[in-house]
């Protein structure tokens, strides 16, 4: 079928991060994943999902934008609610692209969540693109792909997931080296520990000689050293039980 693309789920809820944190957000889950962070809390995603035509997903969307419809004009944030597309790994699917770009012409403001392993050279500039550099603790830093960094536009954000001190320091020389101030906000978010029923067999194990770091000390840190980015909690784990899903 070559215009769907296989759905986890969708909903309507509040972005818990990114700069749009704390504005309505319908999340469009897609199914699939190529990678195994140790910390991933949506393994759920990897595998289960159903087939949805394009047009069906766009109209799921509008559907549960529409008590937004009424605003008289649009937020300083532009259109109410906020899309964004998020996994699993979106960019699997090649249907995402037309899906963003439609969802983009429908005058939406799009977010895609990916996990820096793909290459984003052919999303419609009009995505805001949060793209993640992975840590040494989640098993899978050779998966980076360098070559995203210099498409990278003012209007997309930078996510390190940090979990233990060396993924602090990771992220420290990576943030030097490659000067990301200079090209977009960056986002340092803390990692929330599995629940037991979230912890899966299938994920990548942290690597040895890692030292787990806290909440309060990663941010102590950031502080300390001047680092120019914005600390990141999950809110919706704040709001809701963290392993709620739908949220």
């Amino acid at each position: 079928m070559a215009d769907t693309l296989v759905v986890n789920e969708i909903y309507l809820s509040l972005q818990g991060e990114s700069t749009f944190a704390g504005l309505p957000c319908v999340f469009v889950r897609l199914t699939a994943c190529d990678l195994r962070c140790s910390y991933c809390d949506t393994a759920y995603a990897f595998s289960a999902g159903k087939q949805w035509e394009l047009s069906a997903v766009r109209s799921e969307v509008r559907r549960l934008a529409k008590p937004y419809s009424d605003l008289s004009q649009p937020t300083s944030a532009g259109r109410l609610p906020l899309v964004e597309l998020t996994g699993g790994e979106p960019l699997l699917q090649k249907n995402s692209l037309p899906l963003m770009q439609q969802l983009c012409d429908e005058g939406f403001t799009v977010l895609l969540e990916t996990s820096g392993a793909h290459d984003i050279s052919q999303i419609d500039p009009r995505v805001r693109r949060i793209v993640d550099l992975k840590c040494p603790s989640s098993g899978e830093v050779a998966r980076n792909r360098v070559e995203n960094i210099p498409l990278l536009k003012v209007t997309d954000e930078i996510k390190f997931v940090i979990g233990t001190r060396e993924d602090y320091e990771w992220a420290r020389q990576q943030i030097t080296t490659h000067q990301l101030a200079a090209i977009c906000p960056l986002l340092l978010s803390w990692v929330h520990p599995l629940q037991p029923e979230q912890q899966q067999k299938m994920l990548k194990p942290v690597p040895p000689g890692q030292t787990p770091i806290t909440r309060q000390q990663l941010v102590e840190r950031i502080i300390a050293d001047a680092l120019p980015v914005r600390f990141q909690a999950q809110l919706h784990k704040v709001i809701w039980p963290p392993e709620q899903r739908g949220v």
